[in-house]
């Protein structure tokens, strides 16, 4: 099926004047305060790739202020502060310490945009300090590091969004009523797709780290290593002491859309295979990785590949059109089997599509990319206090998915039975080491969270 083109106003369109779809529209609608000064006062804590992104367009509203940029890398924070001067005319407090921001009680709330196992630590923490919180996908680490977090949020009354931003699509929440509504008849099966190539990394040695880098900090509450590049910026990704491999870094996006369109919350069982089928290189996440999911009623399959050229995300310059996606070579899509019909949806802005028993396309639903509308629908919330499109706990009960199947995959491909209610796998002491670290590194010790 080639790319077509559809006017956005067809089919299901008259409901996406929702607050889903009303967001985009009132993105970067300046809201100062009397007097000229900022509404909102933010800290900007991972100052990377998705940290400068972020950070443009949250200043490009006008009513930001970032008084702090924090990075353990000197070089990168540095470069932020300098954008973010340039945008807003004054210069923000650069620290290599975020615990530094959490005092200034004029800072309202943090963006983190760190590396994955620094997502639940700073989130706790800024909740502790009476800070809400925007936190780049994943949810966490591990199982108990996300549990936390919701606690966290909960305990002290805080907004915590999580970076899944397909969550505030307009056009996704109609493919949930559509799916839901029965049309497409039972639904027994949704297959998701996370495919794209990677470079080859290569082996390399340990070094010294590179001046300006404070390494022990952007450790954190991991092991204690000396510094290599390929556990550093970007490659961290795929080493177990930090992240789970592309499951969790881009799948877990298809991962929670495939979660709203099935109504489920937690799986019975999982089980995953794979390996490292083609890279040879410091990759230790699998490159090649099938996780099944079974739910009441419900199977959910991923299928990952890392090394796939054919198979590619939706180019940038079409995610904010009419257009869909070449549907077979369409690396990140997600698959609805029901007893009466199909669907296919894409999380980059690629909308989605439905065919009945005779491939029929009985409707379809596009719409922009909803990066935008998802980081308005956070600072709606700081105003209205109340739960925002991806809450800490919808993300981590997705991030979990991710997590769980990853256990499973270190467990051999074993069937995991999992209790959603407790967050264990009853009766098997080798899986449920998983769930948590079993040492949290001084000064990084996680504090529990009581209710």
């Amino acid at each position: 099926m080639k790319p077509t083109k559809t006017n956005r106003r067809s089919f299901l369109r008259q409901t996406a004047g929702t607050a889903l779809g009303v967001a985009a529209a009132s993105a970067f609608t300046p809201k100062a305060r009397a007097g000229g000064s900022k509404k909102y006062v933010i800290a900007m804590v991972g100052t990377g790739g998705r940290g400068g992104f972020l950070m443009d367009f949250i200043l490009k509203r006008g009513d930001v202020e970032v008084a702090y940029v924090s990075d353990p890398d000197s070089t990168r924070m540095n470069a932020a502060a300098d954008a973010a001067e340039k945008i807003q005319g004054t210069r923000p407090k650069a620290v290599g310490d975020f615990r530094k921001v959490l005092d200034d009680k004029n800072v309202m709330a943090i963006f983190s945009a760190t590396p994955d196992h620094w997502h639940a630590l700073t989130t706790v923490l800024a909740c502790q300090a009476g800070k809400d919180v925007y936190v780049e996908k994943p949810a966490s680490y591990c199982v108990w590091e996300g549990r936390q977090m919701v606690e966290a949020a909960r305990k002290y009354k805080r907004v915590v969004q999580l970076g899944t931003q397909t969550r505030s699509g307009g056009y996704v929440k109609q493919a949930v009523d559509y799916v839901q509504s029965g049309k497409l008849g039972k639904v027994c099966m949704i297959r998701i797709l996370n495919m794209k190539q990677l470079d080859d990394i290569g082996r390399k040695p340990d070094t010294d780290a590179p001046e300006g880098v404070d390494y022990d900090t952007w450790l954190g509450p991991a092991p204690k290593r000396r510094f290599n590049l390929n556990r550093f910026h970007g490659t961290w990704h795929y080493r177990w002491d930090y992240s789970g491999g592309d499951i969790i870094n881009d799948g877990v996006h298809q991962i929670d859309v495939a979660r709203w369109l099935s109504g489920k919350d937690s799986p019975m069982s999982v089980a995953s295979t794979g390996g490292m089928h083609f890279f040879t290189d410091d990759h230790e996440c699998p490159d090649t990785q099938t996780v099944t999911w079974d739910f009441d009623g419900l199977t959910m399959v991923l299928e990952l590949a890392m090394w796939t050229p054919y198979m590619k995300k939706m180019p940038w310059e079409l995610r904010d059109g009419d257009t869909y996606p070449d549907w077979t070579w369409d690396g990140m899509k997600v698959e609805v089997l029901g007893s009466k019909g199909f669907m296919f949806m894409e999380r980059h802005g690629g909308g989605w599509q439905a065919f009945d028993q005779d491939d029929k396309k009985i409707a379809e639903v596009n719409d922009h990319h909803p990066h935008i509308a998802h980081v308005e629908n956070f600072f709606q919330c700081l105003e209205t206090r109340a739960k925002p499109n991806a809450d800490i706990e919808i993300g981590h009960l997705s991030t979990v998915l991710c997590q769980i199947g990853n256990i499973s995959y270190r467990c051999d491909g074993r069937k995991l039975k999992w209790d959603g209610k407790t967050e264990t796998f009853p009766d098997d002491k080798e899986a449920n080491k998983y769930l948590k670290r079993p040492v949290y590194r001084e000064p990084w010790v996680f504090p529990q969270i009581t209710a």
